[in-house]
């Protein structure tokens, strides 16, 4: 073991008696969910017979980028059982609502241990994984060495690191060998990240594209897309989808620059963090209905707070144009992929650097716009509502520009299966898989 991966591994173990104070402390701020704690410290294993794939996605869009690839997982082994932990309860959440329906019974969600070696020796004792897929860039020291030790196969998939993160690893490179060294493959998102993993020292690195690429449409509730259409009427919509902090009062700028030219225009505020809601209201006078509170906009409301999670599915698709947050201050962006399936024009700020790769893609097909400032934001609010066509002509664009990656899934799955035994097995546990999309209860199993 490395001098790094020693010094971690001790510094897990110290802290186990603080742990338990943390992660009360986090469920007593809504982090955590108080009668399923046990599961961060390792228990509430109940694996079912069979071969079992382990998934780890950290928070909600590494959750939804590998439902496709679950789906194909489900359809290409037929006896396989998959299990997936989150280390967030609103990727638990996501999971929940998005799952689809022939998963069922197939598929069980539990949280993710801490990384103390003995939370997560107890993990994988109790669930044995046949193999272990972590996503993006889920790379903890000591839950790998102990994959690595059970000798239990190991992918990494959608790969992500950045110039910083490959940076940080450098100080550790015995660390980084002993880490990439785990690994059977991993598919990478962009020909940049699988050469800092090379450099890490992965042996196998793919580069078959993006999964987020492959992802399906958000979904919207037919009842409350039929509730606010009929609240907004035919007023043009402008959406401002997954702000961050102090970008908001930009929008809003912006927003009231573009209302000249536009009468009756409607902004919705969608902020990334739904608990933002309170705040981004006191920003105005009088306060502006929130969606959280069960409210809709009236007729000649000019913003509309829409602070809950889960429904950008549903905004997409009742705005003429919108601006993908956390792209006019410099906080990387937010994927843009979601507007461009649903047919929303996008309008992109200047440090979406999290998303170099598509947001170049969207841009030189035509299919998005970039935006400097809260002025020339809302220059481009006005021409796109103005002008049909040119809206027309970005979402045709954009939709083209992500038409390639539709087989990805499968592909990946395929590699998948192939870390698998021919058959595994798990002791039977005893009576049937319950189905219930509860993740308030002790258990979660969909």
């Amino acid at each position: 073991m490395s001098l790094a991966g020693g010094l971690w591994r001790a510094a897990a173990t110290l802290a186990g008696p603080v742990l338990p104070l943390h992660l009360a402390r986090r469920a007593r701020r809504g982090k955590e969910i108080a009668a399923r704690l046990s599961e961060r410290r390792g228990e509430a294993a109940d694996r079912p017979p069979g071969r079992l794939v382990w998934l780890h996605a950290a928070s909600v869009g590494e959750t939804l980028s590998i439902i496709p690839l679950l789906e194909a997982l489900a359809e290409q082994a037929a006896d396989l059982h998959l299990l997936v932990t989150t280390g967030t309860v609103t990727g638990a959440e996501m999971l929940g609502r998005r799952l689809p329906e022939a998963l069922g019974g197939r598929l069980i969600h539990r949280f993710i241990p801490l990384d103390h070696p003995a939370w997560v020796a107890r993990f994988l004792a109790g669930w044995r994984p046949d193999a272990a897929v972590l996503v993006e860039s889920e790379l903890w020291p000591n839950l790998i060495a102990a994959l690595a030790a059970r000798r239990i196969p190991l992918a990494l998939v959608n790969a992500r690191i950045s110039a910083r993160s490959a940076a940080g690893w450098r100080w550790a490179p015995g660390l980084a060998r002993e880490i990439a060294a785990a690994f059977r493959f991993a598919t990478a998102q962009t020909p940049e990240d699988a050469a800092r993993l090379r450099a890490l020292g992965f042996a196998d690195v793919r580069e078959p594209g993006n999964l987020k690429d492959a992802a399906p449409p958000l979904p919207a509730d037919g009842a409350a897309l039929a509730a606010l259409q009929a609240a907004i009427g035919d007023r043009p919509v402008f959406l401002a989808a997954s702000t961050r902090p102090g970008e908001e009062p930009l929008v809003l700028a912006a927003a009231a620059r573009a209302a000249a030219r536009l009468p009756g225009l409607l902004t919705i505020i969608a902020p990334r963090h739904p608990e933002r809601g309170a705040e981004i209201a006191a920003l105005v006078a009088p306060a502006p209905p929130r969606r959280a509170l069960g409210a809709l906009p009236g007729p000649a409301t000019p913003l509309y707070i829409a602070d809950t999670l889960g429904e950008l599915g549903l905004l997409y698709r009742l705005a003429g144009v919108a601006f993908i947050g956390g792209s006019l201050v410099p906080l990387g962006g937010q994927n843009p992929r979601e507007a461009a399936r649903l047919g929303c024009p996008i309008l992109i700020g200047p440090h979406a650097f999290n998303f170099t790769p598509v947001v170049e893609a969207l841009r030189a097909a035509g299919g998005a716009r970039l935006v400097a400032d809260p002025a020339s934001l809302a220059e481009s609010i006005t021409d796109v509502l103005l002008d049909t066509e040119l809206a027309r002509s970005m979402t045709s664009a954009a939709a083209g520009a992500l038409a390639a990656e539709a087989g990805l899934p499968g592909r990946i799955a395929s590699w998948l299966l192939t870390l698998l035994p021919g058959q595994g097995a798990g002791p039977p546990t005893g009576g049937e898989t319950p189905r219930t999309a509860s993740v308030e209860a002790g258990r979660a199993t969909w």
